[in-house]
């Protein structure tokens, strides 16, 4: 498994966490937590697609990371 491999596999598994906890209502998808696993993730993934310059990932993580920082300012303490 190539380094890029690994990197986006790790942060597909947070954002899949965070949205099957949300989906389950183990976690609440207006939390921190939720916010940080989206945010972490999808950095990881944007990451992973720079490494192999696929670059409509490359845009599509590095909005979803912006966002999903976003939401974990907004979210309450």
């Amino acid at each position: 498994m190539s380094t890029s491999d690994l990197v986006s596999t790790i942060g597909v598994t947070m954002i899949l966490i965070a949205y099957f906890c949300s989906t389950f209502r183990w976690m609440s998808a207006h939390g921190r937590l939720f916010f940080f696993l989206n945010a972490f993730g999808s950095t990881l993934t944007c990451l992973g697609s720079f490494l192999i310059s696929y670059w409509p990932f490359v845009a599509l993580e590095g909005t979803w990371t912006i966002v999903s920082l976003i939401g974990f300012i907004k979210a309450p303490k």
